[in-house]
């Protein structure tokens, strides 16, 4: 993918044009999440967070809370039949803001227009009210590159650092009866990136990408 930037307000038919000419290099059917899919699903997203630098957010359990829960599928290839997900799709929607709580690829599946094709279904299912569409992310350029072409731009910032076991809990508290942290995740202002990356071995930019929500062109009746 391009990492130049493309213009904000892209519509739903420039990305689902988009998107069923990269699909049509796919196999795979985009559709709603179902319960029987968690197994599968809690795989795409261990494999596909993994050379990301969320590749220990790892969950044992699919949570129910998005309001928008959208999947690619393949046939399995177990001999049992059903379905393997290949991506992934959430999206919380709170009054006009919608932000997208994951997206995710399966690694064997990647640059088949995946993640294009369930962005676009995912337009197509906010809600009317919904005016704009947002996601937070770290450091992978990839998803970077991605959100910028397709229609996203970057703005808010703020750090995530992680102390690991190893580094000095010098500083550090915590209520009785406990210990100060052995581990610990925060957050902290961008002005104190020199000092935290100082500090800690793990520090992540976070930043927010957003793009305004087109409604999308009527059809004409002739």
């Amino acid at each position: 993918m391009s990492e130049n930037d493309t213009p904000a307000r892209a519509s739903h038919r420039d990305i689902h044009s988009k998107s069923a000419q990269a699909a049509s290099h796919s196999t795979s059917a985009v559709r709603p999440y179902e319960p029987h899919d968690e197994p599968s699903w809690l795989r795409c997203r261990v494999l596909a967070f993994f050379e990301t630098c969320y590749y220990d957010d790892v969950w044992q359990e699919r949570p129910a809370d998005p309001s928008i829960q959208l999947v690619a599928a393949v046939p399995a290839n177990n001999g049992e039949g059903g379905d393997e997900i290949v991506g992934i799709l959430d999206v919380e929607v709170d009054g006009e803001l919608a932000t997208i709580d994951t997206i995710a690829v399966h690694p064997d599946h990647r640059r088949e227009g995946i993640a294009d094709a369930l962005l676009a279904e995912g337009l197509r299912r906010l809600p009317a009210n919904v005016s704009l569409l947002d996601a937070w992310t770290r450091e992978d350029e990839p998803a970077h590159a991605w959100y910028r072409a397709n229609g996203f731009s970057e703005s808010d910032h703020y750090l995530h650092v992680y102390k690991g076991w190893r580094e000095s809990a010098d500083g550090w508290t915590a209520p009785p009866p406990l210990g100060r942290p052995v581990m610990a995740f925060c957050h902290a202002d961008l002005a104190d990136e020199a000092e935290a990356r100082a500090r800690f071995a793990r520090v992540y930019v976070c930043r927010r990408f957003s793009r305004p929500v087109v409604p999308a062109a009527p059809t004409l009746q002739g």
